[in-house]
C-alpha cells in the first residue's frame, strides 16, 4: 500500500490537528489524482482547527490547490496527464437538486468539499473531480495559482450578480488575502476602492498601498460614506463599520466568516435601506471569471504570497496566518 503524509484534522473539537500518514489516493471514474505543488492556507482552515467550521475527521485539510495531473480515471481524457491545473473544491454534489440544476452546486445540501469532508490538498497527492479542473495560465507560479480558489470565491460575492458599478466608491474592511483580492476585483469592476484595517495590519495595508489603494487604520479620517461596503474581516467590529459607512440605499457584501454569532446594529439596515448580499464559496461561473481576470492581468496574485512553507513547518505557517504577520502562506508538500 502506497502512503502519503498529510496535515489532518484528526478528531472533532478545537486543535486535534497534526501530520498523519494515510493511504495514497487512486484515480476512479470521473476523477484524477494531482501531485500537489502548492496549497494555500485559508481562514477556513483556521476555523477548522478551532472547530468553528464543519469538518468530518479524520480528514486531510486544504482546498486551495495547484498541482500536476498524475493519474486519470478510466473515463477521463488522458490529455490531462502532466498538465498543471487548479481545481474547484467540490468533491461531490447530488447533481439533482434545484441548486445543482441551476449551476449553484455551492448550495447543494449534499455537497462534500475537499479539505473538510474529503481528503484535501495539504498532502503530496489529492483526488479531485475531472470536471473541476482548470489549466493554469502561462507565466503564473504554482504558489500564486493556488490563490485562484479564493479569487473565485470573491468573484462569486462581487460579480455574480454584480454589486459594483463603474464610479462606485467601495470600502473593503479587512486587508487579508481575501480583502486584497476583493479590492482588486472591485477596482476591475470600475470601483474606486478604499481598504481599511486595524493596527496589526500594517504589513497588509502597506501592500494595499503598493497595489494602488487608499488605506486607513480603524477608519481614521474616514468622514464619508460608500456606495458598496465589503466586509472581509469576519469580525463584528468590521461588520459594524461597514454598516455605518454605507450610503443610504447602498450595498453591503459579507465575504468574511466570523465562525460564531455576532451582534450588529441591524436597525441601520432599515434606516439606510441597505441591500445585503453574501456568497457561499464558488461556482463554475465564478471560476471562469477568476481565470479571465488573471489572464487579463487585472489581479496580482503573486504579491500576496508571503512565503512558501514545507509541510513539516505547518505550525509556523498557521501561526503567522492567524497573527496576520504576512498575507498568504502556501504549503508545499513535496
Amino acid at each position: 500500500m502506497e502512503i502519503v503524509k498529510g496535515l489532518t484534522k484528526i478528531a472533532p473539537g478545537p486543535e486535534n490537528v497534526g501530520l498523519t500518514v494515510r493511504e495514497a489516493p487512486r484515480a476512479i471514474p470521473g476523477y484524477v489524482v494531482l501531485d500537489v505543488q502548492a496549497a494555500g492556507i485559508c481562514g477556513t482552515d483556521i476555523h477548522i482547527v478551532d472547530d468553528e467550521f464543519p469538518s468530518w475527521p479524520p480528514v486531510t485539510m486544504g482546498h486551495e490547490v495547484c498541482g500536476i495531473v498524475a493519474e486519470v480515471g478510466e473515463d477521463v481524457d488522458r490529455s490531462w496527464l502532466g498538465v498543471r491545473v487548479v481545481s474547484e473544491t467540490y468533491f461531490s454534489t447530488c447533481g439533482a437538486c434545484r441548486q445543482c440544476r441551476e449551476g449553484r452546486h455551492n448550495l447543494c445540501l449534499d455537497r462534500r468539499s475537499i479539505g473538510s469532508a474529503q481528503d484535501g490538498a495539504f498532502a503530496a497527492q489529492v483526488l479531485v473531480p475531472a470536471h473541476g479542473l482548470h489549466r493554469v495560465p502561462e507565466g503564473l507560479s504554482s504558489e500564486a495559482a493556488a490563490l485562484t480558489e479564493p479569487l473565485a470565491c470573491v468573484c462569486h460575492c462581487l460579480l455574480d450578480p454584480p454589486v459594483v458599478a463603474a464610479g462606485d466608491a467601495v470600502l473593503v474592511v479587512g486587508p487579508g488575502p481575501v480583502g486584497l483580492l476583493a479590492a482588486q476585483v472591485a477596482r476591475a469592476a470600475g470601483g474606486t476602492v478604499h481598504v481599511c484595517g486595524i493596527p496589526r495590519d500594517a504589513v497588509r495595508l502597506e501592500l494595499a498601498r503598493g497595489l494602488g489603494f487608499e488605506t486607513s487604520v480603524d477608519g481614521e479620517s474616514l468622514d464619508r460614506v460608500f456606495d458598496v461596503v465589503v466586509d472581509c474581516s469576519g469580525h463584528q467590529d468590521g461588520m459594524t463599520m461597514c454598516i455605518e459607512r454605507a450610503v443610504r440605499g447602498g450595498r453591503y457584501v459579507q465575504v468574511g466568516l466570523a465562525g460564531k454569532p455576532v451582534a450588529l446594529p441591524f436597525d441601520e439596515v432599515c434606516f439606510r435601506e441597505l441591500t445585503i448580499t453574501g456568497g457561499n464559496a464558488s461556482t463554475p461561473a465564478s471560476w471562469r471569471c477568476a481565470l479571465r481576470l488573471i489572464e487579463d492581468g487585472a489581479v496580482d496574485l503573486q504579491s500576496l504570497v508571503s512565503e512558501v512553507v514545507p509541510l513539516a513547518e505547518w505550525e509556523r505557517a498557521f501561526a503567522a496566518t492567524r497573527s496576520g504577520r504576512g498575507i498568504k502562506f502556501v504549503l508545499d508538500p513535496r
